[in-house]
């Protein structure tokens, strides 16, 4: 009787204590599960918080670079680099313009901010590769000389205009039929697009620090150009020539072609209206906000006439690392050239 009863006991505690342990599991379980959600609600949040945080300082960056480019059009005249528009706003805590303001936020999270405006007509433009239905000597021959200084292969050129060509004539074809919309579709609207028309990631790469994607034919600003953009939109040209120029525009900015054209002090070289420009008109903003481990940044077209400056288009990115375009200074004009063909 009182082996049974042992027995009995010691069967009814290894089941309490299975009981309890099971109990034990299930509430770990349901807690770790609530935790978990409740760990992800907190990184949702978190990471909507830091979006809306960046989407309204970025856009308050940008509102910023239009104010700038606004007031530099009401003295008129050239725009060159001496131009406060085109000083880059290096890397930055936000809470120092906090300060500066006399106001106070909330400096727990580290925020950064950098930020420049790059003169895009200081570079070629895509759209001067046609003029009106046809293809343009004149923008086609610059782009020529273009490949030809950076090595690229003449077919890439060839296949880049032939489809510009055509796409130019789809969108005037779509505008007869009261569709301007679909020139979006049609017509490529930033450069990384152009993959779109032919070229491969190589050349395309090598063409981006001196091409421009602009909604109309431009014309070259002499004062804000790089060396291999003048050589390439000015027939006779040299490299010397164009560092010539840059040199003496440093010193004293370019307030006319006349001026360019003594500066240079080569009569074989011409600079024409037709071409080229001391002024300009569209400017693409850069801005970068950091928080943290996270990088924010955007790139915006700008289009300025007279004292409107309006917004063409945004592109906005995450990542992780830092992008060297958003940080790198101003240097359209100051690009190094590349390898030469000899």
């Amino acid at each position: 009787m009182n082996l049974l009863t042992t027995r009995y006991g010691s069967r009814q505690s290894g089941a309490a204590l299975l009981s309890a342990m099971l109990t034990v599991t299930l509430v770990a379980s349901f807690a770790s599960a609530a935790l978990w959600q409740q760990y992800r609600s907190f990184q949702v949040e978190s990471a909507e918080r830091s979006r809306l945080q960046s989407s309204l300082i970025l856009t308050g960056a940008l509102d910023w670079a239009r104010l700038i480019l606004r007031e530099d059009a009401r003295t008129g005249g050239a725009d060159h680099l001496a131009e406060p528009w085109a000083v880059p706003l290096e890397e930055a805590r936000l809470s120092s313009f906090l300060a500066v303001d006399g106001t106070s936020g909330d400096t727990s999270q580290d925020a950064f901010l950098s930020g420049l405006i790059v003169d895009m007509q200081g570079r070629l433009n895509v759209a001067n590769l046609v003029e009106g239905a046809v293809m343009s000597e004149t923008g086609l021959a610059s782009f020529q000389r273009l490949f030809d200084r950076l090595d690229l292969p003449p077919q890439a050129l060839k296949v880049l205009s032939e489809n510009y060509l055509e796409a130019s004539k789809n969108v005037n074809a779509a505008a007869t039929v009261n569709a301007p919309n679909q020139a979006d579709l049609l017509l490529p609207q930033r450069l990384s697009q152009l993959l779109w028309l032919g070229l491969d990631t190589a050349t395309l790469d090598a063409l981006t620090p001196y091409l421009a994607m602009l909604p109309v034919r431009t014309l070259v600003n002499l004062n804000t150009a790089s060396a291999l953009v003048l050589t390439a939109s000015t027939p006779g040209l040299d490299m010397a020539g164009a560092e010539k120029l840059i040199a003496a525009r440093a010193r004293k900015h370019f307030s006319t072609l006349s001026d360019a054209t003594a500066a240079l002090g080569n009569p074989a070289v011409v600079f024409t209206e037709s071409v080229h420009s001391v002024a300009s008109r569209f400017f693409e903003v850069r801005g970068q906000l950091r928080l943290d481990d996270l990088t924010v940044f955007e790139r915006s077209l700008v289009q300025r006439d007279g004292l409107s400056v309006r917004t063409l288009w945004r592109v906005r990115g995450v990542s992780n690392d830092v992008p060297a375009s958003a940080t790198s200074r101003n240097t359209s004009a100051r690009t190094p050239a590349p390898a030469l063909r000899p």
